[in-house]
């Protein structure tokens, strides 16, 4: 561990398998990615970057990407969401345990057996590309946008080691999830979704202005400096409309994709999401209950003092799920 990395102490409740755990090698990560010293500044002899500047996010994540994962090549389109890596991979690490444990066996399964299905997979397509590479899986991604799907694909055949792991797919009606895009017959062991949390474009750039405060203020705690020039600085780290906000926002998108996944409840192991909101939980699982789910899971994750959940559900019965792992053990 270079002296760039930020401490050697483990990064509050990040996954034992996340590999941020103890922070950023910014050495490391500069020789990779030279372009990322220009976002690396000193403070108090700890390296870091600006985490309300935009391009520093993307360049930090391009060179996370390079360095641990092998992924050469990640470019987004102006505007599009640039999500944060460590609690991103977070969700498959958990995800993989969750499999694991529905197959009864210590080691999380990998390799291209297992299929996965990311809707709302946006230009980054970061899940498929984490979930690939840390265990082999194959991925298919979705999204209604059609350049979103172009980038993400693009990324995906730039990258030798994805590139026939990873599918991207359109979703021709915009206000469906499962229906209209997956085929009869089609399986998949797991579905991930990162749901526009937001109700409103109001509420979304509402929480983007928390956001930026938030860092503004953990910035001038950091440096001693006033944090006066937080209004200028974008109202958002990046997003499309339908990346940030859809009408009735997480617990609407999430309840239709619970109703819809009851359609193709043969098809998939277990359907998942992350819910940004504790109170959206009591909700989904009343429609759960409603939808006749046989199963259900609420998994806790942590970054820090930031806490996030992903909720799991499964129409099998124990001895359907282990005649479906059966190929697992």
């Amino acid at each position: 561990m270079s002296r760039s990395q930020t401490g050697k102490q483990v990064k509050s409740g990040l996954h034992p398998r996340n590999k941020h755990r103890f922070g950023y090698d910014f050495d490391a990560l500069q020789k990779v990615l030279p372009e990322l010293a220009g976002f690396v500044t000193d403070i108090r002899g700890r390296q870091s970057v600006d985490f309300s500047d935009p391009q520093a996010v993307r360049c930090l994540n391009q060179a996370l990407l390079k360095f641990h994962y092998g992924i050469a090549f990640w470019e987004l389109p102006e505007g599009y969401l640039c999500p944060p890596v460590p609690g991103r991979v977070d969700y498959v690490h958990h995800l993989a345990d969750l499999l694991a444990e529905t197959a009864g066996v210590q080691q999380p399964p990998k390799g291209r057996t297992l299929r996965g299905l990311d809707i709302g997979a946006g230009a980054n397509g970061i899940y498929p590309l984490l979930a690939s590479r840390e265990y082999g899986w194959k991925m298919l991604g979705s999204d209604i946008d059609p350049l979103s799907v172009q980038a993400a694909s693009l990324v995906a055949q730039s990258n030798p080691a994805v590139k026939t792991l990873i599918e991207y797919r359109l979703q021709p009606r915009a206000e469906s999830i499962f229906n209209g895009l997956v085929a009869p017959g089609e399986q998949f062991d797991f579905t991930m979704c990162n749901p526009p949390f937001h109700g409103s474009a109001e509420e979304a750039q509402a929480g983007s202005r928390r956001k930026v405060t938030n860092l503004s203020r953990s910035k001038s705690s950091v440096t001693g400096k006033g944090s006066a020039d937080a209004a200028a600085v974008p109202l958002n780290f990046g997003g499309q409309h339908n990346e940030l906000w859809c009408k009735g926002g997480e617990a609407e998108f999430i309840g239709r994709m619970i109703r819809e996944s009851r359609d193709i409840a043969g098809q998939c192991l277990w359907f998942t999401s992350l819910v940004s909101k504790q109170d959206t939980l009591r909700r989904l699982k009343q429609s759960l209950k409603k939808a006749g789910a046989a199963q259900v899971r609420v998994v806790e994750m942590a970054q820090g003092q930031k806490i996030s959940r992903f909720i799991a559900w499964t129409f099998m019965t124990p001895d359907q799920q282990s005649a479906w792992t059966a190929s697992w053990r």
